[in-house]
């Protein structure tokens, strides 16, 4: 099986040794976006609602790179500093998509790269 790798200048660069995004034949595999802005390279956000809209524009124009959308996600995690969050978290994240929600899990961690509060993955098929 052939496996491409997906990047754009339209979501934060890699801040370790990975790749934004992995295809393997109709699955594409998208790492943990963070809310930096790709444009300025850092945290504009000032609360956990505006964390997620950016950590979500990231997600979409990875997935806008690879030829997928929001009706492909099969399968998010979200990683949260703290589950106090998850109602501002969903009610941002549940604006992206439409019906047919996919497989979701959500987890509490002691910290997030930046020290962020949020971080999600996605995997889509097509």
């Amino acid at each position: 099986m052939q496996k491409n790798i997906i990047n754009t200048i339209q979501a934060p660069a890699p801040i370790g040794p990975y790749s934004q995004a992995v295809q393997a034949g109709n699955l594409l595999f998208i790492s943990g976006q963070v809310p930096i802005n790709p444009v300025t390279g850092i945290v504009e956000a000032k609360d956990v609602a505006g964390e997620t809209e950016q950590v979500m524009k990231n997600l979409n124009a990875v997935l806008t790179e690879a030829g997928y959308d929001f009706g492909h996600v099969v399968k998010t995690t979200i990683f949260l500093t703290d589950m106090s969050l998850f109602n501002a978290v969903n009610e941002v994240y549940g604006r992206y998509f439409t019906g047919n929600f996919p497989a979701r899990e959500t987890v509490a961690v002691k910290g997030l790269p930046r020290n962020v509060n949020v971080e999600i993955s996605m995997i889509a098929a097509k």
